[in-house]
C-alpha cells in the first residue's frame, strides 16, 4: 500500500473526473505489469493505492517515483512529502501524514513574509512540496532548486483544482495553444503552464482566468 502525495481535494463531477484521471495514469504507468490495484482515500484527501501481483513492487516504486509518498516524519534530516495548506506570518503549513508547519525562518526562498514568497514564486495551493522534517522543518535542497528553477528559466502560470487534460484543453480554446511550451503536471489537479519565450504570464492568466474555477499564480522570471 502507498499513499500518494498529491490530493483530490475538489467535490462532485469534478471529483468524479480526477478519480478517473488518477486511475488513467494509474493503469497506464503499471498497467502492463503483472498487478491489481484498488484506491481508496485517507482522511487528508490523499489517494491510497494497494497493489497485488507478482509485480508488486516495482508497480509501488514506481507510483512513488511518479507522485512521491506521504509517510510518517519520523526521521529527522529525512525527506518527505506534503502539500501547501495555508500560509501566515508564522510560515507554510502542509497537510502530510500530519500537519506540518515550515516556519517563515526556514523556508529557504529570499526575503520577505511567506504570503509575498509564495506570490514571488507562484505556489498554488494544495501543490506536493517536499521538506526536511527535523525539531524545525524546512523545504528541501530539491524543492529549492526546483522553485529557483521557475524563476530562472520560463515564465509560468500555476493552476490547481483542473486536471492536466482541462488545463491544455483550456490552453486551446481561448487560443493560445502557440504561446506555450507545454502544460506540466505538479499534482493531479496542480498543473505549471510553461509559456513560450516572449509570452506575458499574466496575460496568458487573465486570458483562461474565467474558464477554470481555480487558483492561479504567475511565475515571472529574473
Amino acid at each position: 500500500m502507498v499513499i500518494l502525495a498529491t490530493k483530490i481535494y475538489v467535490k462532485g463531477d469534478a471529483r468524479n473526473r480526477a478519480i478517473r484521471s488518477l486511475d488513467s495514469i494509474i493503469s497506464n504507468d503499471i498497467g502492463q505489469l503483472d498487478v491489481t490495484y484498488d484506491v481508496d482515500f485517507t482522511p487528508y484527501h490523499f489517494p491510497k493505492i494497494t497493489v497485488q501481483g507478482p509485480d508488486e513492487v516495482a508497480a509501488t516504486n514506481i507510483l512513488i517515483e511518479t507522485w512521491g509518498e506521504i509517510l510518517p516524519p519520523i526521521e529527522n534530516g529525512v525527506e518527505y512529502w506534503g502539500t501547501l495548506s495555508s500560509w501566515n506570518e508564522n510560515g507554510f503549513l502542509l497537510d502530510s501524514y500530519e500537519p506540518i508547519l515550515i516556519p517563515a525562518s526556514h523556508i529557504g526562498l529570499g526575503p520577505g513574509t511567506p504570503a509575498q514568497i509564495r506570490q514571488r514564486f507562484g505556489l498554488i495551493q494544495h501543490m506536493p512540496i517536499s521538506f526536511i522534517q527535523g525539531d524545525s522543518p524546512s523545504l528541501s535542497k530539491k524543492e529549492l532548486d526546483r522553485l529557483y528553477g521557475w524563476r530562472r528559466g520560463l515564465g509560468r502560470v500555476n493552476v490547481n483544482s483542473a486536471t492536466k487534460s482541462e488545463v491544455r484543453a483550456t490552453v486551446n480554446k481561448s487560443g493560445h495553444a502557440k504561446d506555450i511550451v507545454s502544460v506540466e503536471r505538479l499534482g493531479l489537479l496542480e498543473q505549471s503552464i510553461i509559456c513560450a519565450a516572449g509570452t506575458d504570464p499574466p496575460g496568458i492568466l487573465s486570458s483562461i482566468g474565467p474558464h477554470l474555477p481555480s487558483e492561479m499564480k504567475c511565475v515571472i522570471p529574473l
